[in-house]
């Protein structure tokens, strides 16, 4: 096993859990993109809650903040955007198996399972790592990059993974960015409903990628 953690752990106020070669939808998000004081704000206000309802409550008031797109929204730069899809679908197959992704303004949801050698934490860090480096030299900036954490959910069965993949890739729509998920450049929608007609018209049948 390569470095990393496995089952639950947390850094910061996230806890993670790394399960090996299970699907995990995964949000991470500019450093900007969320000011601390309303951070803080709704965990004194989620402070009275459990813990399992705070992460909830949480994690949904965070996603419908950044689809407002706060901050810098750096990755309104094609330039940006197109690096972090490519540096996604690089490690397809290697160190993840990805199945579903997109890259908004200012965060980025992908839905992706560990390979058997490598840990969902590793592979978070590996990756902003080495996009924090390249979105700076692209955009002419120095400084903090990504939100230091990330939120993650494991994918529980079928019907978990297709809701999963639906609100990802619906998620520029959702946010009034387009009008159809497949308008949005930066997604794995675009691809997946591109080889289902591709298929249909070759062979009557859909074509969705192997991702």
């Amino acid at each position: 096993m390569k470095k990393g953690h496995v089952g639950w752990h947390s850094r910061g106020y996230l806890p993670h859990f790394d399960v090996g070669e299970r699907a995990q939808f995964v949000t991470f998000r500019l450093g900007d993109s969320l000011p601390q004081v309303v951070l803080e704000r709704w965990r004194r206000e989620l402070a009275h809650c459990h813990a399992r309802e705070t992460e909830v409550t949480l994690r949904r008031r965070i996603e419908a903040y950044l689809d407002q797109g706060y901050g810098s929204a750096w990755l309104r730069d094609a330039r940006a955007a197109g690096m972090i899809e490519q540096s996604l679908l690089n490690f397809d197959s290697e160190r993840y198996r990805l199945s579903a992704w997109v890259v908004m303004p200012n965060h980025v949801h992908l839905l992706a399972t560990p390979s058997n050698n490598h840990t969902l934490s590793g592979i978070i860090h590996s990756l902003k790592s080495y996009t924090a480096q390249e979105a700076n030299k692209l955009l002419g900036r120095k400084g903090q990059f990504w939100q230091e954490d990330y939120f993650d959910r494991y994918i529980r069965n079928a019907e978990h993974f297709a809701r999963a993949t639906a609100y990802i890739e619906n998620n520029p729509v959702k946010a009034c960015l387009c009008e159809t998920a497949r308008d949005w450049p930066f997604s794995s929608a675009r691809l997946r409903l591109a080889a289902r007609d591709a298929g249909s018209a070759n062979s009557g049948s859909a074509g969705i990628p192997a991702r």
